[in-house]
């Protein structure tokens, strides 16, 4: 999970579409509000999906940075129930949330294994305001990932994992298809190889990783927070409920 776990044998990772977490409920809903929160206007000309700064926790809100619901995700681009949850809510959280001005969204990105470690290097490499809208896009195309690590086969994937961290990464990226896909929507080779090689970045990840195990009990992914209170790992149909619980209704 961590970064020390980085040397590990990335054979089993091929196969692990469902490691990530559970897919119940872990927490109740936020009481309801005694009313709904009215929705609050974007600047003129602009929508509030398209405000994405980063935040001192490292991670990348989406919206209203004032807003009254402040939604927190903490997701890992290699899981899948995190492709699930952008798949089945995300543009809907977008438009229907983010979009009223009441609910800010701030993805944090999980390490749960190496491929994770490659994937946020290339989705955070470019400008702060594509890393959302890019994470989305490689949770779409996760599957795609899988299926080239397993024609890769057991073999080249040992081999990537046993290579020195500042080769390690782009090693992983490459057999997984990462590299060319995010070279589609902008990151050039160049930039992706300087980004990949930087090791001070993966360790500040994997130290970030363990800090919220460590300090806010975060055990999977996707795991969210909703104005600090933590609900732990849900789907889009129990979040929805909780986000108009909390007044975006």
């Amino acid at each position: 999970m961590p970064f020390r776990a980085a040397a590990a044998t990335l054979a089993a990772l091929a196969l692990a579409l469902a490691a990530c977490g559970k897919s119940e409920d872990t927490a109740g809903a936020p009481a309801t509000s005694a009313s709904p929160i009215a929705k609050i206007a974007a600047p003129a000309g602009q929508a509030w999906a398209d405000k994405i700064a980063v935040t001192p926790e490292g991670g990348y809100l989406m919206g209203n940075p004032e807003a009254p619901i402040e939604l927190v995700e903490y997701g890992a681009l290699s899981c899948s129930h995190c492709a699930e949850f952008s798949e089945t809510g995300f543009a809907k959280l977008r438009d229907d949330y983010i979009n009223s001005g009441r609910v800010s969204f701030e993805l944090r990105h999980f390490m749960l294994n190496p491929l994770d470690l490659s994937a946020t290097l290339l989705a955070t490499c470019g400008a702060p305001e594509s890393v959302i809208p890019l994470s989305e896009q490689f949770w779409a195309w996760q599957a795609q990932m899988f299926s080239n690590l397993q024609s890769a086969g057991d073999a080249q994937l040992q081999a990537a994992g046993a290579l020195p961290p500042v080769q390690r990464f782009g090693a992983i990226a490459q057999l997984a298809g990462m590299t060319p896909f995010f070279a589609e929507r902008g990151i050039a080779a160049d930039q992706a190889a300087a980004c990949l090689a930087d090791v001070d970045k993966a360790t500040a990840l994997s130290n970030a990783t363990q800090k919220a195990s460590e300090e806010k009990n975060v055990t999977g992914t996707p795991w969210f927070f909703i104005n600090g209170r933590d609900v732990g790992t849900q789907s889009w149909a129990t979040l929805e409920p909780m986000l108009q619980g909390a007044g975006a209704r």
